[in-house]
């Protein structure tokens, strides 16, 4: 069982996050780290490959970014993912999520088209929960979607999906699209031997060029939606301290909160 596995740089969510002057998220001078989301995916990828048995069985980390986005596909590497690709182009900065699957669907083709595709249910920093859909149509093949359960069983996948109020049981043939969601169990951390395995294992970076994508397909000035304006958080305020020396300490918490719109 071949697979590949979708990774995202993402801004850590306890950094400084800034945008850029055309109000696209600052990637580059922020701390990131692997969406915590995709986690989940690499993850369930390491497991199918550590149930398919006997055989040949690989697991590729695929990422999209800048240069500091190569930390994503390391850190799969050294969760266990035995090569990594990192699409690496001045030209991608700002690419919405149609650009994106075209440019992530353009390397999975360039590899060689796998058993399954894995990718996390969304990112962190975008929420989208788009890309995996978009993949799936432009590699033509079926996509299941948001698993809380995969099993797997020769060319047969298995899921389930959790909704409110009930659980859906999806099966289907390889090769798939599969998204998986943050319900699938806790992602493993690299051992101390994982990391240093990582350093000797194959990571691979493609141009544009290298996939036959045009520059003039990806980047934000081709994109469907764009941020128009961006407004720093406020700085933090001193609370309000609501007394209770007479009784009316409910009525005041009351409107206090009635007067923030909270009740």
């Amino acid at each position: 069982m071949n697979i590949v596995v979708c990774v995202k740089y993402v801004p850590d969510a306890t950094a400084d996050r800034q945008f850029e002057s055309d109000n696209t998220v600052d990637r580059v001078g922020v701390d990131g780290l692997l969406s915590e989301l995709d986690e989940y995916a690499v993850e369930q990828a390491l497991q199918l490959k550590e149930k398919a048995g006997e055989g040949e069985h690989e697991v590729i980390a695929l990422c999209v970014g800048p240069e500091k986005a190569v930390d994503a596909a390391r850190k799969a590497l050294q969760m266990g993912a035995d090569k990594a690709v990192h699409v690496l182009d001045d030209a991608i900065a700002g690419s919405d999520y149609i650009a994106t699957s075209l440019v992530l669907a353009k390397a999975i083709e360039k590899i060689g088209v796998p058993d399954l595709v894995v990718c996390g249910m969304a990112s962190t920093d975008a929420s989208g929960s788009v890309v995996p859909a978009m993949l799936a149509e432009r590699l033509g093949l079926p996509q299941v979607t948001l698993a809380s359960v995969v099993e797997a069983q020769g060319d047969q996948v298995r899921i389930k999906r959790d909704n409110e109020g009930s659980t859906e049981v999806i099966g289907a043939t390889l090769p798939i699209v599969l998204s998986v969601t943050d319900q699938t169990g806790e992602a493993r951390y690299p051992s101390f031997k994982g990391i240093m395995a990582a350093k000797k294992k194959p990571l691979d970076v493609f141009s544009l060029a290298d996939l036959g994508v045009d520059a003039g397909e990806v980047g934000l000035s081709v994109a469907w939606s764009q941020v128009e304006e961006t407004t720093a958080r406020p700085p933090r305020t001193a609370g309000e301290v609501v007394t209770d020396e007479d009784g009316s300490g409910a009525v005041a918490l009351a409107e206090f909160l009635a007067s923030k719109k909270f009740i």
